[in-house]
């Protein structure tokens, strides 16, 4: 195991229903399986993260197919670095998650987002996972204990990557390209903000390099209300868009771009 404490940094044990460390700070074991290592010191809010009705939201979406490409790729990328040990920082509800774990099983997988209610729901997708609430700013995992991180979606903390890594492990980067979902924020928005997909680029620290890049795209025929408002409702344009356009959305069939890109950025 290379949990640590979020406390106090040293190296967490196994103690009946949860985890201590020297100094006898314990985090039990929730009741659906996952360790909650979000001390309330670390919470900017009572409930950090993605509420309940986001992850529902998400999961229906993506339990509904819709994205399947996506996570077949993701899970081949992770596949082919045969990492020996692996990280899903920022994992939601644990779809992605779950589709990497299926081809690492002999891998040992870690999963953390800072959503309670997203890895209660997540832990049961694969309970062969150490599942944790934790902050992505602050990952309870020890230093270089990774040869994998995959980042789905999400926010990063560069130097945290960049510690986790063990020499020559990498991040596997998925994220939207300027095209994903135009058709959608078109619908939603006058004027479409560009989206400069080459900007992450300019935050790998030194230490780390691009080592492979590419991109997935196919069209999505959104011909189900349920799925339309379920979209809205896990992006940020769920609550961007007025009203009376997010209404004009789920009410009409359409057909969407579905358009990501991969990036393997190695530890050098």
């Amino acid at each position: 195991m290379s949990l640590t404490c979020p406390i106090c940094q040293q190296a967490l044990s196994l103690v009946d229903n949860g985890v201590a460390c020297p100094a006898n700070h314990r985090f039990d074991r929730a009741r659906q399986g996952y360790l909650n290592l979000l001390p309330v010191q670390h919470k900017n809010s009572r409930d950090p993260g993605d509420n309940a009705a986001m992850v529902e939201a998400r999961r229906r979406f993506l339990d509904g197919g819709h994205y399947a490409p996506l996570a077949r790729r993701l899970a081949e990328l992770a596949a082919e670095r045969a990492p020996q040990r692996w990280l899903d920082i920022g994992c939601g509800e644990g779809y992605y998650t779950a589709q990497i774990a299926e081809l690492l099983a002999d891998a040992d997988g870690y999963a953390l987002d800072i959503s309670r209610e997203a890895v209660k729901r997540a832990c049961k997708r694969a309970p062969q996972l150490s599942w944790l609430v934790a902050s992505m700013a602050r990952v309870p995992l020890a230093d270089a204990s990774c040869n994998l991180l995959a980042s789905v979606f999400s926010p990063l903390d560069w130097q945290e990557a960049l510690r986790l890594l063990a020499p020559g492990g990498g991040l596997l980067r998925m994220g939207p390209t300027g095209e994903h979902l135009m058709q959608l924020r078109q619908k939603l928005y006058d004027e479409v903000r560009d989206y400069d997909e080459q900007k992450h680029l300019e935050l790998i620290p030194p230490g780390m390099r691009l080592a492979h890049s590419e991109t997935l795209r196919f069209a999505l025929q959104l011909d189900s209300s349920q799925a339309r408002a379920d979209l809205l409702a896990m992006t940020p344009h769920g609550w961007r868009a007025s009203a009376e356009r997010r209404a004009a959305v789920i009410a009409e069939d359409f057909e969407v771009t579905v358009s990501i890109r991969y990036d393997w950025i190695e530890k050098i």
